[in-house]
């Protein structure tokens, strides 16, 4: 028997909230990449922080979407070690996209190559999420419908890594945010179109709707708290205090183009900030 599968059980808000959490990762995730630029010398840390940002960002959004998904006539649970093994995924394959693009460049060979590897990383963790669920029947997929999904994550993620290196300026990185979020968020929802449960009968282990909003509430609060974090790091930053004009000035380079030390002739501007 196949039941009934809705993705809005509590309407707009699981959608709309799913989708501001995207825009936050991306935009963080921008503004990290932009900063690990201007600062050669700790390009690492801030490629990290971006990588951890974007894959926080990509992870609760989808999470925060499954709070709407429901089966009629049967309970929903989740297997808490597949949960937290997807965030770790997720937040994985953006640290390898992420990396390639901020140390070899945003050439088309190299964009193509990190966002197949990002986006096909982004489908995994989307569908280990969905592995994770128990409820009384099976989970089956409409195969071409799930190929969509999967190429729309590609896409959407050789689009996000082209952003990182080619969009420095504050409102156009915001502007790109929110067209990341709608690509991110479209992949999650055209995934789970082609998601059907056929119920067994068979009583599973699985979760009263009170216990499993706890649940997804716990499994939030610890990415939702790396993204705040993440987001006081940003905001004061001593960058915050340059204009957009100052930073579209600085050209894309890669590690091996500055110095060891910086030279005693160089400019002030060009020294390597001492903060983190």
């Amino acid at each position: 028997m196949t039941a009934s599968v809705s993705n809005f059980y509590y309407g707009a808000a699981t959608p709309v909230a799913a989708y501001l959490m995207a825009c936050l990762g991306a935009a963080l995730g921008l503004r990290c990449t932009t900063r690990s630029l201007r600062r050669p010398h700790r390009r690492a840390r801030w490629l990290a922080l971006g990588a951890v940002s974007i894959g926080c960002g990509i992870w609760t959004m989808h999470f925060i979407a499954m709070i709407g998904f429901s089966v009629q006539g049967a309970l929903v649970g989740y297997d808490a070690t597949k949960t937290v093994l997807s965030l770790a995924v997720a937040i994985t394959v953006v640290a390898i996209g992420v990396f390639l693009v901020g140390y070899r460049g945003g050439s088309p060979v190299n964009l193509g190559l990190a966002g197949t590897v990002t986006g096909l990383g982004v489908a995994a963790m989307h569908y280990l999420g969905m592995a994770a669920i128990h409820t009384n029947g099976g989970l089956h997929y409409d195969m071409p419908t799930v190929a969509l999904s999967v190429a729309i994550a590609v896409g959407a993620a050789t689009a996000a890594l082209w952003a990182a290196v080619s969009i420095h300026r504050l409102w156009s990185s915001l502007g790109a945010s929110l067209v990341m979020g709608v690509a991110v968020t479209g992949m999650h929802y055209t995934g789970m179109a082609a998601v059907s449960v056929h119920l067994t009968g068979h009583s599973a282990a699985a979760q009263s709707s009170t216990s499993l909003l706890s649940f997804l509430l716990l499994m939030l609060a610890g990415p939702l708290a790396v993204l705040l974090v993440a987001a006081v790091i940003v905001m004061f930053d001593p960058d915050m205090m340059l204009g957009d004009d100052q930073e579209a000035l600085i050209p894309y380079r890669t590690g091996a183009d500055f110095p060891a030390q910086p030279s005693a002739q160089s400019s002030p501007s060009a020294q390597p900030y001492s903060s983190w």
